[in-house]
C-alpha cells in the first residue's frame, strides 16, 4: 500500500526538522555548558574545548591587524594578561576566525614569527578560517573575550575592559573584565561582571 500524499508531507517535513537539527549547533549561552569544538593551531596538532575540562579557559578572538587589537599587543597588555594566568594553570586559546582574503589571515606558517614579534604567550593559537566556531560563539569583535570554569561552563563572554577605543592611553584608567573575573573564579569568589559589551573591530567572516 502506497502512503497518502498528506503522510508523504509530513514525512518531508519531519525529515527537514531531523535535519536542521543535526546540522544546527548549539550557541554558547551564558551559565550553560560552553559549545564544544576542535581547531588545530599553526603546526597543525588538534586543540579540543572538552579536553580541557577541570581547568579554566579564556577564549580570545584576535585579528592581529585590528587597531583595537594593536592597542593590547602593542603596549603588552594581553601578553601580560596571558602570562599571569597560563601559570596559574588557566588555558588561554587565541582563536582567528579570518577568512582568506580578509584583514587578519595568515597562512599557518605565518603565525609562529607574528606570534614572535608580539611576544604573545597564549597557550595556543587556533585557526578558524570558516569562522564555525567564531559563529558558534558569536564572536562579533576583535577582541570578544569568554571565559568557562571548570565543569565546562560559560561564565563570562564580552569585553577586555570598559575602554572602547584603540588608543593604548586608555589603559591607564581601565577596569579589565578579564582580570576581575579570573582573580575572583580563582579564589572561590562570585563572578562579577558575566556579560559586557565587546568592542573592537568586527570578526573578518
Amino acid at each position: 500500500m502506497k502512503p497518502t500524499f498528506p503522510l508523504l508531507i509530513l514525512a518531508a517535513a519531519a525529515a527537514a526538522v531531523t535535519l536542521r537539527a543535526e546540522v544546527a549547533p548549539p550557541k554558547a549561552e551564558l551559565g550553560k555548558p560552553a559549545p564544544d569544538f576542535t581547531l588545530p593551531d599553526p603546526a597543525g596538532t588538534n586543540w579540543t574545548l572538552s579536553a580541557q575540562k577541570g581547568r579554566y579557559v579564556v577564549l580570545e578572538w584576535i585579528n592581529v591587524d585590528c587597531p583595537f587589537v594593536k592597542k593590547h599587543y602593542g603596549s603588552g597588555n594581553m601578553q601580560t594578561l596571558q602570562k599571569v594566568y597560563t601559570e596559574k594553570g588557566v588555558v588561554w586559546f587565541a582563536i582567528c576566525s579570518s577568512a582568506p582574503g580578509k584583514q587578519g589571515h595568515f597562512a599557518p606558517a605565518q603565525w609562529p614569527a607574528l606570534l614572535e614579534e608580539r611576544q604573545a604567550k597564549p597557550t595556543a593559537v587556533l585557526l578558524d578560517p570558516e569562522g564555525k566556531v567564531g559563529r558558534l560563539y558569536g564572536a562579533r569583535t576583535t577582541p570578544h573575550m569568554y571565559i568557562i570554569d571548570p565543569e565546562g561552563l560559560l561564565i563570562y563572554a564580552g569585553a577586555i575592559d570598559n575602554q572602547p577605543s584603540p588608543d593604548p592611553k586608555t589603559l591607564a584608567d581601565a577596569r579589565n573584565y578579564i582580570r576581575e573575573v579570573l582573580d575572583a573564579a580563582l579564589d572561590g569568589k562570585p563572578v562579577s561582571p558575566t556579560s559586557t559589551q565587546p568592542y573592537g573591530c568586527s570578526v573578518k567572516y
